[in-house]
């Protein structure tokens, strides 16, 4: 009973502390402007059945893929297995399911232990290949610091998550063998669970030992084990990398569905080109005091929700740096480390909200009783102080990482809207793109010609006769 007690106890807790943490990421999503979506939920369902399920993305690069669907498909699978784990806390009930399944029972664990086997081994290459080989795309140098050691946190984690339930099911396959297992309805019943690995596995690690009551010691540590590196695994995603787990599929699923090379339109430059075109546009003008729009983004509040959810499900894997070709040829861009930048900056702001403190809100608007709100925030930063000029300027939109990302993250978005801003509002740029501007704004043309672009288009007129 004091068991079930603990049990639930910790449960709660670590539920309710990853809630909390889960509804500030999702609050910090949404600081992001809504954005109009294409209604195709068909091409979305595909989507996220072959991307964000199935993976196809990431067999682009066949090695490490597999080793992956080792580490994905032991994790779905043993997901079942937490449910029997939860049942044995809650009500006390060990091994719930197995005298009701049988037969099937044994194949779906043996599986389950299969795949971890499997899964372990994948673990340990991607530690070798991170610490080891050191792979180029893992030591940028966006990746110095807590991101290279929360990349082999997670694999320790997951290497105790194996070990715990391997030590759980090896115990409890000699204490069965003994006909002392205390699994639900089992007791005093001898023979064997029969699991593909802890069937030879169990006896030869713990088979030696002689006291019934040291094996079960051995079985509830494997088991508690187990359960605690869960919870401490549910805490630990809001934090880490490894958030993907749970964002992937949504990220797929409301991902852009047009072509990646069409550019989103600005409305309010597209009315105002309209109007130059038309003669009767004076007379429709805005009130003078109107004020004046900003074009592209300078923070995360003029991105979309869509880009930060990006940013948070980024698994820093660094295939779009790795195929970027700014990058390759030395310049300083990396587009893992924008959506980085963009998730840090959010993770910033979330962090200034929760204290509410007036010195987080723009002086224009610390009015008496003022709180602090996404609409009033400013604390004199912006995405400009994490992402330079510099990577923006070197992008080629090219969308080698937009292609590239297993996950379908569009580092081009954001990239776009930062120098749109920087162009549109701030009227900067690099000086060797001024004389473009000034060439597309008088000819049409991003080249320097004293005619007009379309002035071949004469030579087509009929002459007369």
């Amino acid at each position: 009973m004091l068991q079930v007690i603990i049990f639930i106890i910790i449960a709660a807790a670590a539920f309710y502390m990853a809630f909390k943490k889960f509804f500030k990421i999702r609050r910090n999503i949404l600081l992001g402007k809504d954005v109009e979506l294409v209604n195709d939920s068909s091409q979305r369902i595909k989507n996220t059945l072959l991307i964000a399920f199935g993976q196809k993305k990431m067999f682009k690069r066949i090695v490490p893929a597999v080793f992956h669907f080792f580490i994905y498909a032991a994790f779905l699978l043993t997901s079942l297995e937490l449910v029997e784990i939860f049942i044995d806390g809650v009500f006390n009930q060990h091994r719930f399911f197995y005298p009701y399944l049988g037969g099937f029972y044994t194949f779906i664990l043996s599986i389950i232990e299969i795949l971890s086997v499997l899964a372990f081994i994948g673990t340990l290459i991607f530690l070798i290949r991170r610490n080891l080989l050191k792979l180029p795309r893992f030591h940028k140098p966006e990746m110095e610091g807590w991101p290279k050691l929360d990349g082999n946190i997670i694999l320790y984690l997951e290497i105790l998550l194996i070990c715990f339930v391997m030590m759980m099911n090896g115990a409890d396959e000699v204490l069965f063998n003994r006909a002392a297992t205390h699994a639900h309805m089992m007791e005093g019943v001898t023979g064997s669970f029969n699991f593909a690995i802890s069937d030879w596995l169990g006896p030869m690690l713990f088979g030696g030992i002689e006291s019934v009551g040291t094996l079960h010691v051995i079985e509830r540590i494997g088991w508690w084990g187990h359960i605690l590196v869960v919870f401490s695994f549910l805490n630990y995603l809001p934090i880490s990398k490894h958030l993907h787990i749970m964002l992937a599929f949504p990220n797929v699923y409301w991902a852009k569905l047009n072509s990646r090379g069409q550019m989103d339109n600005m409305p309010a430059i597209m009315n105002e080109v309209k109007s130059m075109m038309d003669p009767n546009a004076a007379f429709d003008e805005s009130a003078m005091d109107e004020e004046i729009p900003e074009f592209g983004a300078k923070d995360i509040f003029d991105l979309s929700w869509r880009d930060i959810m990006g940013a948070y499900t980024c698994t820093e894997c660094g295939r779009c740096t790795s195929v970027c070709p700014a990058n390759i040829t030395g310049k300083k861009l990396s587009p893992r480390k924008i959506m980085m930048d963009i998730r840090d900056r959010a993770e910033e702001v979330g962090l200034n909200m929760d204290t509410g403190k007036i010195e987080f809100i723009a002086e224009a608007k610390r009015e008496d009783g003022a709180k602090l709100t996404a609409k009033n925030y400013d604390d004199g930063k912006s995405l400009f102080d994490y992402i330079s000029k510099e990577e923006l300027h070197a992008c080629t939109t090219c969308n080698a990482c937009v292609e590239a990302c297993p996950v379908m993250i569009n580092p081009l978005d954001p990239i776009l809207k930062l120098r749109r801003y920087e162009i549109l509002t701030e009227s900067a740029g690099p000086s060797d793109w001024l004389p473009m501007f000034t060439s597309i704004e008088n000819t049409g043309s991003v080249w320097q010609i004293p005619d007009a672009r379309d002035k071949w288009t004469e030579q087509l007129k009929p002459k007369d006769n």
